[in-house]
């Protein structure tokens, strides 16, 4: 049986597309077949981040539109056998999706996925909402401050309410990732602490990224920063997939890193 994991915040910019690229990506080098799905339509990120936008024929809304069946509109990553994209419609507008259309192709991806990633668009929208309706699980994310939080409690408020689960009596298992983190600027009193935003959500903590120029590089390269391996978000990204599949993997990245002798030489003579 699939699970069905939603990539979700309340704000947008928060890094959502990213992760949800990462966590799939990082799902199917672990030997899950898994696909992930782009909920954004009108605007349609995800195959610019896995690098596939020129592969892109037949899209999520053609699939439920019974325009194009899945074999047609689903996209294979070329680094990794066990991973496929849907992607969003760039010309339709978000009432496209229908709670049956989407059950359906959902209910068809169960068949033959073991992991199903919903990249769900910003904010409570209809798009938002189909996407979180379906949820078995919830990748809560949210940047160290207070908006971004305030509006990922509301969205916590939808998931225990408005989703199928809450329907039938059961909870969306939530999870929180912490992007952008810089304990450098926290100190400085400019972020909030994971502590903070743990307090506010109280919900577990799958994982912290940090503020790194490598996700953004990762991106303009087409690829999920997943895959870079040296980078601290990379890695950060996979210890949170590796807790998502249940491993107890200690929590990084969450200190400021205190500078050598000669960096502090150097830094006292700039």
């Amino acid at each position: 049986m699939a699970k069905i994991i939603v990539v979700t915040s309340g704000k947008g910019g928060v890094g959502k597309t990213t992760t949800s690229a990462a966590i799939g990506t990082g799902l199917a080098l672990k030997g899950f077949k898994t696909v992930i799905i782009d909920f954004d339509v009108g605007l349609r990120n995800l195959d610019l981040i896995m690098g596939c936008e020129r592969r892109v024929v037949y899209d999520f809304v053609n699939v439920i539109n019974e325009e194009a069946n899945l074999n047609q509109a689903l996209i294979k990553d070329k680094r990794c056998d066990k991973l496929f994209i849907l992607p969003a419609s760039q010309t339709r507008d978000k009432e496209a999706l229908s709670r049956e259309g989407v059950g359906k192709v959902l209910d068809a991806l169960a068949e033959d996925f073991e992991y199903i990633i919903c990249d769900s668009p910003a904010g409570i929208e209809n798009g938002a909402q189909m996407s979180l309706y379906f949820a078995d699980e919830a990748v809560v994310v949210t940047n160290p401050e207070v908006s971004s939080v305030r509006d990922s409690d509301r969205i916590l408020g939808i998931l225990q309410s408005k989703s199928r689960k809450a329907e039938i009596g059961e909870s969306v298992r939530e999870h929180l990732l912490v992007t952008r983190y810089s304990p450098e600027r926290v100190s400085a009193g400019e972020m909030l602490s994971v502590e903070d935003v743990e307090e506010i959500l109280a919900i577990p903590l799958l994982g912290v990224i940090p503020e790194s120029q490598a996700v953004l590089k990762a991106s303009n390269q087409g690829m999920p920063v997943i895959l870079d391996n040296v980078a601290e978000a990379g890695q950060a990204y996979d210890d949170a997939v590796r807790r998502l599949l249940g491993e107890n993997v200690e929590h990084r990245f969450l200190e400021a890193q205190k500078k050598g002798f000669f960096k502090r030489l150097l830094g006292a003579g700039a």
